[in-house]
């Protein structure tokens, strides 16, 4: 058989092959990293989009389905923390979130056949497009985009300049150069170019181990503290005091050199319990922390409202700052259209009572005395870029707390710290990560993993809090380079003449 022919297979041979290459296509996300195979991958798609009728929805559709079936595949980790209850949902709930993003993925091989049948330049423009749709569409979800596939080389450095989507375009340009050079066709001088310039990249833009801070006056210690808490335990009254004393005894170690840290870090909703109870609770942890201010997750209720807050604690135990978490997750913090679904039994997994949280201000910065200001995020919202560079001025640091372990200890804590490698790249800032079940970290700007503390363990982390970088041009300019790239891109594929569709008297066996 040859190459042009495979389109026209029966879809009984043919959809189960492009979703068994979308497979393979996933396995260069964390935790597999394996690059080399994802990019083969996306070239051989193109090369099939380019022959006669491989533009159907279809195929992108199957090739999509197996690109997310294997990245998301954790997503059934949240239903199975209550079985009983909502164990029934999990292979919906997959199957549905797998279909569904692959609709979007054939979607782009239909409009980039549509508009220009077999060019491939028309596909890597409409392609990236949709991937920039995905994250931002209905609230986004900005999760295994195609360029995350650069997250453990070098190349990652390249979002200081074009952010996560400018990562997806090349990404996909290099694949069509790729796919152009595996054609017997027609031979074009400027299809190694993307290749060579990406090796280049990787050597100059390689930042090397990260180096061994110490604390010193300019240079803060930060303890990280991590009480693996299971999530199907960490509500429980009986257990709940037992992962409070955890984070009690952790505070309180000393250090290696007897200094006091200059910032305490808890994860998302540490203390199980609303704000206005709190207060013996703070007063233990001010007690411990001996003077060091304390960032924890919390629940608030303000009237008949319930926020996830993130709140800094001072002295004594004095709530000195509050931030609202903005971005919520859609039916788990809060259930979209939630009185009509309501009414049909259906709610969210995190939901409060009063149908679930209420957000709050996007880009709020919070002062650490002693550090500096602060950008907080609260779990879900370190994966998106834009929101993150949104900030209403620079930060000295990121601090991200998070309860993964809603996502078990599978692909998805590992991925979700990634993304947040990225972050780091992106703004030149270092971040702080404090993780319920882990990964907890502490990132430098280039983001490199200084300290770190595994899925699974209990403890805690002193480093060094390393420098803020000179502000990175993505953070700068966002994603309207990528935009504007992305519209002349569209433009030209439109107006140029389609050259690279495969000819069957030319193409391989």
């Amino acid at each position: 058989m040859r190459l042009y022919d495979f389109p026209s297979l029966r879809v009984r041979w043919r959809l189960p092959a492009l979703a068994l290459l979308g497979v393979i296509a996933g396995l260069g996300m964390v935790p597999w990293s394996l690059w080399w195979l994802s990019l083969p991958a996306l070239a051989l798609m193109m090369l099939l989009f380019a022959a006669p009728g491989g533009g159907r929805f279809s195929n992108g559709w199957a090739f999509g389905v197996g690109y997310f079936g294997l990245t998301l595949h954790w997503i059934y980790n949240p239903f199975l923390v209550d079985a009983a209850t909502d164990g029934w949902m999990a292979p919906f709930a997959v199957f549905f979130m797998v279909a569904g993003f692959a609709l979007f993925w054939g979607a782009a091989l239909a409009i980039a056949d549509r508009l220009r049948r077999g060019s491939m330049l028309m596909l890597v423009v409409i392609w990236a497009g949709v991937e920039m749709t995905r994250s931002l569409i209905l609230t986004g979800f900005p999760w295994a985009l195609i360029g995350h596939i650069w997250t453990e080389t070098a190349l990652a450095q390249l979002a200081a300049f074009v952010g996560p989507h400018g990562l997806t375009l090349l990404t996909l340009l290099a694949a069509s150069a790729l796919a152009q050079i595996g054609y017997s066709g027609r031979r074009r001088l400027w299809v190694p170019v993307p290749i060579l310039l990406g090796a280049v990249a990787w050597i100059m833009l390689d930042p090397g181990p990260a180096p061994e801070l110490t604390a010193a006056a300019d240079t803060p210690l930060v303890r990280i503290v991590q009480p693996n808490a299971p999530q199907n335990e960490k509500w429980d009254p009986d257990r709940a005091p037992v992962f409070f004393n955890r984070m009690i005894d952790a505070t309180g170690q000393p250090t290696e050199t007897g200094q006091v840290p200059a910032l305490v870090v808890w994860p998302e909703t540490a203390i199980p319990y609303l704000l206005e109870w709190a207060d013996p609770s703070f007063e233990v942890i001010a007690d411990v922390a001996r003077g060091a201010p304390v960032i924890l997750g919390i629940n608030r209720r303000d009237g008949s409202r319930y926020f996830n807050s993130l709140i800094l604690l001072g002295r004594a135990g004095h709530v000195q700052a509050i931030y609202d978490k903005a971005h919520l997750v859609p039916f788990g913090e809060y259930t979209p259209f939630g009185e009509m679904l309501a009414r049909l039994g259906i709610s969210g997994l995190a939901a409060s009572q009063g149908g679930g949280f209420s957000a709050g201000q996007k880009g709020e910065i919070i002062d650490v005395p002693g550090i500096g200001p602060a950008l907080p995020l609260i779990c879900y919202e370190g994966i998106f870029a834009e929101e993150v560079g949104a900030m209403f001025r620079r930060p000295r640091l990121m601090v991200l707390i998070t309860n993964d372990a809603w996502f078990g200890q599978d692909a998805g804590p590992q991925q979700h710290l990634a993304q947040e490698r990225l972050r780091a790249i992106e703004q030149g800032l270092p971040m702080v990560r404090s993780a319920n079940t882990g990964i907890s970290a502490m990132i430098d700007g280039k983001g490199r993993i200084v300290r770190q503390l595994g899925l699974g363990e209990a403890g805690f982390i002193d480093a060094a809090l390393p420098p803020a970088l000179s502000p990175t041009l993505y953070s700068r300019l966002g994603d309207w380079p990528v935009l504007v790239l992305l519209i002349f891109g569209l433009a030209g594929a439109i107006l140029r003449r389609p050259k690279n569709v495969i000819d069957p008297a030319h193409a391989g066996p």
